[in-house]
Formats: structure tokens, C-alpha cells, sequence
């Protein structure tokens, strides 16, 4: 910020205060409306259960099933294209190879790919990771941004101008689109974090790695990131696993269903793809593993021993809005549809222990299992649910993010990387099904005014 913009900020902060007032004043609608005319708030129905707004194969989040007519609570069950995660998960581990990317052929081609498939599809993915040309100079290197969730924004808005041709929206065109996406956003993000550190913090040299043909993702992630490139196969088959469990959940998720919202207006790839990524950045959304590293960081500086009695103790003091950040929450438990069980937390939480062993980080772990285990028991008590909670994936992905010592900076970012194959399937089942724009209603509750000449106005 330059003097002139310094300047401007002080000579208005009162009056933009002040017509803050106004804005909030004029905007506040009554809450008994929303009950008055019936409003889906947020989308969802009053039990929870989101509002019905579209049909789709790509993936299904499962926490229920019907049993005599009554609805039962089940372990939660994440599915792509009818294959449940815990068996792409459970295979790859088996046949000692990475799955991120067959994962993303699954999401965008509705099959599982031969062999032939696959080395077809990782060569097209390897090829496409290269940026254009000069766009790490000219695009990253000279505006580099503190938040890297806007400069992955501002970089996928830029490669519109790199397409030869970016607004044609055939199928074709823009499975190309996507693909390139798809290889270049670990790039992007990695390189615009480089940046950032070297220019705004003065963080040593500016290292900048090329991704290496053979490597599947995850492996690229931490040789482009790391200054000696070097990673155990461990961290990075966790990492690939992380990978796969955040590539998609259902089309009802805020990011996915911007993607299709989006993309039903008939814009470019590009505008589409930003979009999402400013739904991910929101805390609510994408964020939310930060807020657990943040909560567990409080807790290992407040309790002195990390004992299950005393552990409890402060994460009833932290539901009683006692202490941490006052917001009587428990950052990584509860899910809008998952009750008994997060399957993605199930699955990270097993590769989290195996990474901690070798990280030498076993008791900060088992730190993480007594949370979920007095969470569980607290929350339950103290708001008297009809239904149980559990722990979901961000509860164990900052975890495991920490032991690979990525940046938190990335934390958002590595969940777009991953996302990125999940929005580019919805966007084509958008296109290919959809041929409406997505228009929901909004009920006007303003009466109608008469116009008043300015100079009788009080």
C-alpha cells in the first residue's frame, strides 16, 4: 500500500463506518420471515438434510439407509462413480502405487482406467504440467500475493489469456481445459507461495523446481516444494492418499455447487474454476483444518500434561466458551451429513498414526485421539443431540499436512489441488445434463416506496 492509498483509507474510515451502520440497518430482515414463508436457508431442509436441487453420478456422501421405514444412523460412506473410497484406498496401498490420478480419471470418465488408460492419461497429465511460457516471471514473480488461495485465483483468471481458445465451452475444448488445469495448479500454488516468501518476508533464496515426468502428483508436490527435494515414499503415499480423499464429495458442497452454478451460465472454464476457488478459501468451506491446527496448538500450550481427564477438562472449558477463541466450538468434529463416521477421517487417521511413527510424533497422535474421544462424549452431553458426532478429515489433515512440513499457507491451496479433478467432472456432467441456467427464488419481503425528490428527502 503507497501513501496516497494510506492516505484515502484515514481521510474516509469514519464515513465508510458510518454508512457500514446504514448498510446493516437497511439489510437486517426480520428471522420470523424466513419461518413465514418456508425459506430453505442455507439450502437445507429444518432436519439438516440439504434441499434436492440436482442429480449427479460423479460422487455420493452416504450416512444413512432406510430400514423398515425408518431411517437409520450407518458408518458414513464416501462413493466416486459407485466405488467406495476405502477400496480405491485399500487397492493402491496393495498394489504399492500412487492414486490420485486414477482417481481423477474415475471422477472425470465414470470408469476405473486399463493400464493402457492410465500411462496414456499420466503422460497427458505429466505434459500439461509445464506453465507457459514466462508465466512464472510475469504472472507469479511480479505480483506475488500473502494469500495464496487469491494468487491461485488470479493465476488460473490469467491463463485465460494464454488460451488460444478459452471461451469455447464444447466438450472437448474444455476437458482439455481442465486437464491442464488439473496437472498445472500444484505448480501455481507452490510457486506463488516460493514467491511470496522470498519477496514479501525476505525468506532466503528463491528456489523454484520443475515437476518431474515420472512423479505422480503427490510426489511432485513435495520435490517442487522442498528446497533438497528429497521426501520419504511414505510421506508421499500419505500425501497422495490426502489427495484422493478431498477430490470430491457429493455436488452439493459449496465449491462443487458454485461449479455448477457457474458453469450453467454458459462462462469460461477459467471463470468457472475461480469462482470455486474463492468458495474454498471461505473458512467454513476449505479453511477449516487451520482452525483445528490453531485449537490444538492452544491446547498443547495450556495443558502441561496431556492426560485424557485433563485433556477433557479444557475441551469442556472450550465448549463453555471459556477459552481458545471464545466460540464454544471443537474445530474437526461434526459434519453437516456424517454422524457416526467421517470415512475420509477414518482412512487419514490410520495413515496419520503410521506417519507420526516415523515422524517420531506418536504422542502428539494419540494428543489428537483424545480430543476426538472427549469431543465426541462433551458435545453429545452438553447440546443433547438426537444424533451422534464424529470427527471429520479436517481433524487429522492438518495433522498430517504438519508432519510433511508443508506450510500452512498451503493447507487451502493442497485442498483445491485435489479439488480441482472433482469440479472439472461436475463442470462437464454441468454442461452435458444441464441446458438451464441455475435460477433458485428469493422472496421479496421490502415494501414498495414512492420516490421522493432529493431536496424534500429527510
Amino acid at each position: 500500500m503507497d501513501f496516497n492509498e494510506a492516505n484515502l483509507l484515514v481521510k474516509y474510515s469514519y464515513a465508510i463506518s458510518e454508512l457500514a451502520e446504514k448498510s446493516a440497518l437497511s439489510n437486517r430482515i426480520d428471522p420470523e420471515l424466513y419461518a413465514r414463508y418456508d425459506v430453505k436457508r442455507g439450502l437445507r431442509e429444518r432436519s439438516g438434510k440439504g434441499v434436492l436441487c440436482g442429480l449427479t453420478e460423479i460422487s455420493d456422501v452416504v450416512s444413512w439407509e432406510e430400514r423398515d421405514g425408518k431411517r437409520k444412523e450407518i458408518p458414513g460412506i464416501l462413493r466416486y462413480q459407485g466405488y467406495d473410497v476405502k477400496d480405491l484406498v485399500k487397492n493402491c496401498i496393495a498394489e504399492n502405487r500412487f492414486g490420485f490420478e486414477e482417481t481423477v480419471y474415475l471422477l472425470l470418465f465414470g470408469k476405473l482406467p486399463t493400464r493402457a488408460e492410465f500411462e496414456q492419461f499420466n503422460e497427458m497429465l505429466s505434459e500439461f504440467r509445464v506453465l507457459p511460457r514466462n508465466f512464472v516471471r510475469d504472472i507469479i514473480m511480479k505480483s506475488p500475493s500473502r494469500d495464496m488461495m487469491n494468487m491461485l485465483a488470479r493465476c488460473v483468471l490469467n491463463l485465460y489469456s494464454y488460451d488460444p481458445d478459452p471461451d469455447n465451452v464444447s466438450i472437448s475444448n474444455v476437458l482439455r481445459q481442465c486437464l491442464q488445469l488439473i496437472a498445472q495448479f500444484p505448480m501455481l500454488a507452490i510457486y506463488a507461495y516460493r514467491a511470496y516468501r522470498y519477496y514479501d518476508t525476505n525468506d532466503g533464496s528463491l528456489i523454484i523446481h520443475k515437476p518431474r515426468p515420472e512423479y505422480s502428483t503427490a510426489q511432485n508436490i513435495l520435490h517442487i516444494l522442498r528446497k533438497d527435494n528429497s521426501f520419504s515414499d511414505l510421506e508421499a503415499k500419505v500425501l497422495d492418499i490426502s489427495l484422493i480423499l478431498h477430490a470430491d464429495h457429493g455436488g452439493g458442497n459449496n465449491s462443487t455447487f458454485t461449479t455448477h452454478v457457474v458453469t450453467s451460465s454458459g462462462t469460461d472454464t477459467y471463470s468457472s474454476m475461480a469462482a470455486s476457488l474463492g468458495s474454498l478459501k471461505g473458512p467454513k468451506h476449505g479453511g477449516a483444518n487451520i482452525k483445528v491446527m490453531q485449537m490444538m496448538r492452544n491446547i498443547k500450550e495450556n495443558v502441561p500434561d496431556w492426560k485424557p481427564a485433563t485433556v477433557t477438562d479444557y475441551i469442556d472449558r472450550i465448549l463453555k466458551r471459556e477459552v481458545f477463541d471464545h466460540a464454544g466450538l471443537v474445530y474437526g468434529m461434526g459434519h453437516a451429513v456424517y454422524t457416526l463416521s467421517d470415512p475420509r477421517a477414518e482412512i487419514l487417521k490410520k495413515y496419520a498414526e503410521k506417519l507420526a511413527v516415523e515422524k517420531d510424533r506418536v504422542e502428539e497422535f494419540h494428543l489428537y485421539e483424545t480430543v476426538e474421544s472427549a469431543a465426541k462424549q462433551l458435545i453429545n452431553e452438553r447440546h443433547k443431540l438426537s444424533k451422534p458426532v464424529c470427527a471429520n478429515v479436517d481433524l487429522y489433515s492438518g495433522f498430517v499436512y504438519s508432519m510433511l512440513n508443508l506450510p500452512a499457507d498451503l493447507y487451502t491451496p493442497l485442498f483445491a489441488i485435489s479439488r480441482v479433478g472433482g469440479w472439472s467432472a461436475h463442470r462437464m456432467e454441468e454442461l452435458i445434463n444441464g441446458n438451464r441456467i441455475i435460477r433458485p427464488s428469493y422472496q421479496c419481503v421490502k415494501d414498495s416506496q414512492t420516490y421522493i425528490p432529493m431536496d424534500e428527502r429527510k
